[in-house]
């Protein structure tokens, strides 16, 4: 049996701006960082505003590799909103790790950063998004997180 070899087709970018990060320290689920979301914009298959009061709730590994668990909202021109459910890894090398750490804007080529991507609505004319699974590609900026997110098929 041949089984499909997905494919990729690029489907929107997320610009969220960021929030100080919130160092939660060593708790009983590791060491726990929550980065505020303030705001941003969401272009391409469908066009919305990010709203502040969403979050990244991160766990650091030992290594530095970052569990990204991010979620928020996003309200288009017409009202209609959506909740965007973002999770995956931000790894590197020890010294990009660091740098990043320090706030440095780092080319994105020096780390991996990428993360599945679900979209929840109630609106039917953005139904299709949730039927979907999206795969995205991130960089990590001084205040702010910019993603380009593809479909798999």
């Amino acid at each position: 049996m041949t089984l499909p070899v997905p494919t990729l087709t690029p489907a929107f970018d997320v610009e969220v701006a960021l929030g100080p990060l919130e160092d939660h320290l060593g708790t009983s689920a590791g060491h726990r960082r929550v980065v505020p979301i303030l705001g941003g914009r969401v272009s391409g298959e469908v066009d919305a505003e990010v709203l502040p009061g969403g979050a990244d709730w991160q766990l650091v590994r030992p290594d530095g590799t970052i569990e990204i668990d991010s979620r928020y909202s996003a309200r288009t021109a017409s009202g209609d909103l959506l909740l965007l459910h973002a999770r995956g890894l931000r790894t590197g090398p020890h010294e990009v790790l660091a740098r990043l750490g320090r706030g440095e804007d780092v080319d994105p080529t020096l780390y991996s950063f990428r993360t599945t991507v679900t979209v929840e609505t109630s609106a039917p004319a953005l139904a299709h998004l949730q039927r979907s699974l999206f795969l995205a590609s991130a960089q990590r900026l001084a205040s702010a997180v910019h993603y380009r997110a593809y479909r798999v098929g």
